[in-house]
């Protein structure tokens, strides 16, 4: 997962991946104590304009049937976003107090009960969207949270390696899917690219050692195109 990138193909990769910057989440209630998180995430139905503005885009693509159902979705996906920003807000504000007084173990105890807070969160907010929405609607969702870097990588794959086995292509795709749950939690932008960033890494490097010239892919990937596009009418 931590191997180096294949220079060529992550370039020409991540140029489809480019994300929007995330807006500003709502601010969290303050910590109880500098050097620690609150004893629990806020579960406030409370989101900012700009959050509920990017749940509605997200939700929007899944054409619900009833405006009220849009609704209870769309908010579960703003309450889901305003609550991860206090819990990383609460986190880093733990961290910088532990910086502070040169504590590593302070620093390490906020980054672990972060992230078992982080999980519980993520666990529930399935959940919800699982009691009204198709598994299809969901990953939906999970996508639209994630700007579509899941589907759209795996796409690139198929296309620059037409040859891949199913097994490799199944293996490719489990890795991307873990890299989304991952980034389903981040808190920017950069950070859910940097989840996806870091999965391509380890997909480039089992591609290497299965044979593939990236390079070459890359070079013929685009020969093929371009060959399309002149035979089009």
């Amino acid at each position: 997962m931590r191997a180096p990138f294949l220079n060529v193909s992550v370039a020409f990769i991540s140029t489809l991946l480019v994300v929007h910057p995330a807006t500003a989440l709502t601010k969290p209630e303050e910590a109880k104590a500098p050097n620690e998180l609150p004893a629990k995430a806020p579960a406030t139905n409370s989101a900012s304009e700009e959050v509920i503005q990017r749940a509605e885009k997200i939700v929007a693509k899944l054409s619900l049937p009833s405006s009220e159902q849009h609704a209870r979705i769309r908010d579960i996906v703003a309450q889901q976003y305003t609550r991860l920003a206090s819990i990383h807000d609460a986190r880093d504000e733990a961290l910088n107090a532990a910086k502070a007084a040169a504590s590593e173990p302070a620093a390490q105890s906020a980054r672990d009960t972060a992230a078992a807070r982080q999980a519980d969160l993520h666990y529930a907010f399935i959940a919800r969207l699982s009691t009204e929405l198709t598994p299809g609607q969901v990953e939906q969702i999970k996508d639209g949270i994630t700007y579509g870097v899941l589907p759209n990588t795996f796409r690139v794959y198929q296309e620059m390696l037409p040859n891949l086995t199913n097994e490799q292509s199944t293996q490719i795709l489990a890795w991307l899917t873990e890299a989304r749950e991952h980034a389903l939690d981040a808190g920017s932008s950069k950070e859910k690219h940097a989840w996806f960033g870091k999965y391509k890494g380890r997909i480039n490097n089992y591609l290497s050692k299965a044979g593939y010239d990236m390079k070459q892919a890359e070079r013929e990937m685009f020969a093929r195109k371009n060959a399309e596009a002149k035979s089009a009418p």
